[in-house]
């Protein structure tokens, strides 16, 4: 069981590889490979003779990560692995800053390599096991096989603690969690609060977001000019599938938050599209965003529980009293609250729920993280808690297919599959339809020129990462992607020529051409983003029963619940949530 004191040098450390680690993707959470070959890897697998002398000093490991090649230091004294240092990587920074404190300290308290991964980050966690075998091999010492199921191999005997108490529990370590945790302690620093997160690292999808949106009354806003108001966003988003009353209060929270991040260090400087906001146009917002919320949330002693899963309400009677949880050890205790706050993401990963709330999109896989399994759907089931919309799911049209990253098509692209041709109409192809008839094809290439590097942050960042292939001209990229030049010029020359007017067989009517070189190449699918249904609550984020009565003491935040938005909804409802669960328990104490 991850204890505050341990997760707090952690994150320090953290903080610090942030900095230094390699941009990735938005997918390191996925339960396929990076590709075709990653998880039956090795490193070390060719067994060597112990070493007459214990090994000493400082050699360099390689192996594959989630993301090509990752090198790691490690220095032996005596034979033991006394530290390690991670190298040259092209990791998710969010994520291997996350890992690699918790992987470190695992290795070096086993003394080896073979240890779990860190839930959350298994490419990565791989990798970095891995190179430490490898740079074994190097010191002259018996290095283990390493594959991607290697494990410490522990068999934990279920064991029943003794319960605690507390004044706020929160279930979930996501934007909405955090946000609830921190904004509890800021309105009453004596409660105690906990928070619990089944994986080992924290940050939802959240820490991977470019955008922040729905954000207005911000900084950025204001030296842009730009003139919004409350009723403003009251107006735009009447119909958005919120009571009023949601509404209100949703609007009104959003015009404080800007003020709150930067009071954290998150200053959201660059903003697009109205509500859009990220750190400046080539930083993405969701990592700053997270990385202070992890460092706030420490050092106001809210009480962070990583690799420790909810897994069913605690009752008093009609009213939550907490939460029953079992850790990756297999403990299993309570956590007794006097209220409690839902923050568990919603059920993208869950292909069963899907298939039974929102049949057709279990096909698609899911740019969401592995945690996104809905543990609670059940629950609320049992209890007849309120569940609204839950057929709704945002496909998002494009992410790389290999890493799963979210993608851009900057301003104008084709979409062709292994032949080169075309397949359907690339500028109103969207949802559940574009995904399935990706899935018809035999791959799906993303093809853009130049120009939309121009416009796109995200496009820019990717292609300098090399995830995306680059070629001078046409024939050379068709070269590259394995298709027939002649049929890939061909679908650009239709394309650029509906532009131009020419009737299209798909309907295609283009913003502009491709034809500024060089041109730009991803094999992308479509893939289940949010699911937008979950938990009916109020405008207090008091979680509700399917007749409208509140559930008495527990509270509602993020994707769990049913939200028109997304990442800022998250993280404003989060903060009514925290705010008042804290002040009605200040109130009972009065």
């Amino acid at each position: 069981m991850k204890r505050s004191k341990v997760l707090a040098a952690l994150l320090a450390a953290c903080m610090l590889l942030s900095l230094a680690a390699c941009s990735g993707g938005e997918g390191e959470q996925t339960t396929a490979a990076p590709g075709t070959e990653a998880v039956e890897t090795t490193a070390g697998a060719e067994e060597t003779p112990a070493a007459a002398e214990p090994a000493n000093g400082t050699f360099v490991g390689t192996a594959p990560g989630y993301d090509r090649e990752m090198s790691v230091s490690v220095t032996f004294e005596d034979g033991k692995i006394t530290d390690l240092e991670l190298g040259e990587n092209h990791e998710t920074s969010a994520v291997i800053s996350r890992c690699f404190p918790v992987i470190e300290e695992r290795i070096i308290e086993a003394n080896s390599p073979v240890v779990d991964s860190v839930t959350g980050a298994s490419f990565s966690s791989f990798g970095v096991k891995a190179a430490v075998a490898d740079a074994m091999a190097q010191a002259g010492m018996e290095a283990p096989e390493i594959t991607f199921m290697t494990n410490a191999g522990v068999e934990y005997e279920a064991t029943t603690l003794d319960n605690e108490e507390c004044d706020i529990v929160v279930i979930g370590g996501g934007p909405a969690g955090l946000s609830a945790a921190i904004v509890a302690k800021q309105t009453a620093p004596e409660l105690n609060v906990i928070v619990v997160e089944k994986l080992d690292i924290l940050g939802g999808n959240g820490k991977l977001d470019m955008n922040f949106y729905d954000l207005f009354g911000s900084q950025a806003q204001e030296e842009a000019g730009i003139e919004y108001t409350v009723e403003d966003f009251v107006n735009d988003y009447a119909d958005a599938g919120d009571t009023p009353e949601r509404i209100q209060v949703w609007a009104e929270e959003e015009f404080t938050t800007d003020a709150w991040l930067r009071d954290m260090g998150t200053e959201l400087n660059y903003t697009y599209g109205m509500g859009n906001h990220m750190v400046d146009a080539d930083t993405y917002a969701g990592e700053t965003i997270m990385d202070n919320m992890e460092k706030t949330a420490y050092e106001l002693g809210v009480d962070i529980r990583t690799g420790t899963k909810g897994v069913d309400f605690v009752w008093d009677g009609e009213a939550v009293a907490g939460v029953s949880v079992e850790t990756n050890h297999s403990e299993s205790y309570d956590i007794l609250a006097k209220k409690t706050i839902i923050a568990t993401g919603g059920f993208c990963s869950n292909t069963e729920l899907l298939a039974k709330y929102a049949p057709g999109y279990e096909v698609l896989t899911t740019s969401n993280m592995m945690g996104t399994t809905g543990d609670f759907v059940p629950v609320f089931e049992e209890n007849d808690m309120l569940l609204e919309r839950m057929d709704y799911i945002r496909a998002f049209p494009y992410i790389l297919k290999n890493r799963r990253d979210l993608t851009s098509s900057g301003q104008a692209f084709v979409l062709v599959n292994g032949s080169g041709e075309r397949f359907l109409d690339e500028t109103s192809a969207a949802g559940l339809e574009l995904g399935t008839s990706i899935l018809e094809q035999d791959t799906a290439w993303m093809v853009i020129d130049s120009k939309g590097l121009e416009t796109d942050g995200r496009l820019r960042k990717q292609t300098s990462a090399g995830y995306w292939l680059e070629a001078d001209s046409v024939e050379a990229l068709a070269e590259q992607m394995g298709v027939p030049a002649d049929a890939l010029q061909a679908s650009i020359d239709a394309y650029n020529a509906a532009f131009e007017g020419t009737e299209d067989e798909f309907g295609a009517a283009p913003s502009t051409t491709i034809d500024a070189g060089p041109y730009y190449a991803v094999e992308v699918v479509t893939a289940d983003h949010m699911s937008k249904g979950g938990l009916g609550c109020n405008e207090y984020a008091e979680a509700l029963y399917s007749d409208g009565s509140v559930v008495e003491n527990l509270y509602g935040a993020g994707e769990v619940t049913w939200q028109s938005g997304g990442y800022s909804q998250s993280v404003c409802f989060g903060k009514i949530a925290g705010r008042n669960a804290a002040n009605a328990i200040l109130e009972t104490a009065e």
